[in-house]
């Protein structure tokens, strides 16, 4: 009669794998943690905070004035990168540790909040010192306290299927304005979005959503 006291010495490594793997298609699919790299998003996020990306979002939903969103900057804010030649094993602990967020993300992803959809007009700055959409004025709250909108003019429209982006630290941000004579013209694809950062779960100190500013439906 078996002993059924005792499990079998492949249950314990099966559970984990079974576990492993549900959460590595929870962040491959659904949300994905991300460390904030620099302070370019100051003070909605800080460095080293650790956010929720939620990578569904925009497929039941168009990108908005105002999400914060993560995009693979290849081709639009750096070079189109050469994939690194990694053996099978190392690739595969390197996926791994990326998708649970224990290894920093890929240099070619950022994040910034989306001021311009395509179609926009987006113009710094009025006689107010604000940046409009469509000839309408933006009420920033979330600006690093002391920094101005933009010190840096321009005038952009944006094309369909394109985003215009940038730091809620302006002053320390290289965002669309840095790259307007890139080839991309400053402008980052929207299939280039890996999703939508919604709620900072690090620190303990720091937990909270990302909500959506008022302005974001704007027309």
């Amino acid at each position: 009669m078996a002993d059924r006291g005792r499990q079998p010495w492949w249950d314990i490594p099966v559970t984990i794998a079974v576990a492993l793997g549900v959460v590595l298609l929870i962040t491959t699919f659904l949300v994905k943690p991300f460390s904030i790299p620099s302070g370019s998003m100051e003070n909605t996020l800080q460095v080293g905070d650790r956010v929720l990306v939620n990578r569904a979002v925009f497929k039941v939903r168009d990108i908005e004035r105002g999400d914060v969103v993560v995009f693979d900057g290849s081709g639009s804010f750096v070079p189109p990168q050469v994939a690194p030649d990694r053996d099978p094993i190392t690739g595969a602990l390197v996926w791994v540790g990326q998708s649970f967020g224990l290894v920093a993300p890929d240099s070619t992803d950022f994040i910034k909040r989306v001021i311009g959809t395509g179609g926009d007009r987006v113009t710094c700055c009025d006689a107010q010192g604000q940046l409009t959409v469509n000839g309408t004025p933006l009420v920033e709250d979330y600006l690093f306290p002391g920094d101005a909108p933009s010190l840096q003019p321009f005038d952009v429209e944006v094309p369909d299927g394109m985003l215009w982006v940038m730091g809620d630290h302006r002053s320390a941000s290289a965002d669309s304005r840095s790259h307007m004579g890139d080839p991309g013209g400053g402008f980052v694809p929207e299939s280039a979005v890996v999703g939508r950062a919604m709620t900072v779960v690090w620190p303990i100190s720091r937990i909270q959503n990302i909500p959506l500013p008022d302005y974001a439906t704007t027309e």
